[in-house]
């Protein structure tokens, strides 16, 4: 294998790998919220039901595989391709409020994280703050119900688990009583 054909390396994506001919792609399953850009854009590679879920090999494009990937608005999806340019982010950086979900983001993100620093080209905020892998949205919003349109912006301590004092299930800057 030469150089230019030679897989990136699997410390260079987050999550699991699913590598093809000519493109790595990884799967961050904690980040993603469902959107399903992959799903409707590659219905042949992105396969939700089957194992693995991802399959390259029934795409020969592996532009089209970058092209589909770049549409994932919460940076689950990730791309490397063998000996080609990493994925440019966009310009000028977009900030766009999902109405009743996340905020996403595009361009040259540097991210702080309770883990540290995540330098990023997708991601989607958490605005209810509820979601377990803050900064990051994980869906939860959905899940109890959040709007974007509630008194204050967030969810409520409830909705939120500030109520219970288990590690974890505090909001950042929630009220203490």
């Amino acid at each position: 294998m030469t150089q230019q054909n030679k897989p990136p390396t699997e410390d260079l994506l987050p999550g699991k790998i699913y590598m093809g001919d000519g493109i790595t792609v990884s799967y961050d399953a904690p980040r993603c919220t469902h959107v399903a850009n992959c799903v409707r854009g590659l219905p042949a590679v992105f396969r939700p039901k089957e194992r693995p879920w991802i399959q390259l090999s029934n795409e020969a494009s592996a532009e089209r595989v970058t092209e589909i990937v770049r549409t994932c608005p919460t940076g689950a999806l990730h791309y490397a391709l063998y000996g080609g340019p990493p994925e440019a982010p966009a310009v000028p950086t977009t900030l766009t409020p999902i109405k009743d979900g996340p905020l996403t983001l595009k361009g040259d993100l540097v991210i702080q994280t309770p883990q540290g620093e995540v330098r990023e080209v997708r991601a989607a905020l958490c605005r209810c703050g509820a979601s377990s892998r803050k900064p990051f949205c994980d869906g939860t919003h959905a899940r109890i119900g959040w709007k974007s349109e509630q008194p204050g912006g967030q969810a409520s301590a409830n909705q939120r688990g500030d109520g219970h004092r288990e590690a974890g299930q505090q909001a950042d800057a929630a009220q203490r009583e």
